[in-house]
């Protein structure tokens, strides 16, 4: 299993697919997502399954989240990974649809 420094992490949005990635090798962790107007709906997570509880999903739902507000983008999160994410950071929740 490869060693991961999650602070050497860098979360791109790559637009012209609609997600925000994290590159890991010769793999790639990323959220998906849809504009409707000026609020971004996060639709699905993937982390490759040798990353998976590494702390790399919540790398890329923290980068993904902070760079929509930045944006100012308001977040809907249909996605189960981002919805138990936010609930679990409460400082997010004021920028999120629905709650």
């Amino acid at each position: 299993m490869p060693d991961i420094d999650l602070n050497a992490l860098h979360v791109v949005n790559n637009p012209a697919l609609a997600r925000y990635e994290i590159a890991l090798g010769d793999a790639t962790a990323f959220v998906e997502y849809h504009l409707s107007g000026r609020t971004i709906i996060f639709t699905h997570t993937d982390v490759p399954t040798i990353f998976e509880g590494r702390g790399v999903g919540g790398r890329l739902a923290k980068g993904a989240i902070e760079d929509a507000i930045a944006q100012g983008y308001r977040i809907e999160p249909q996605c189960p990974f981002i919805a138990a994410y936010i609930k679990r950071h409460p400082e997010y929740q004021p920028h999120t649809r629905g709650y």
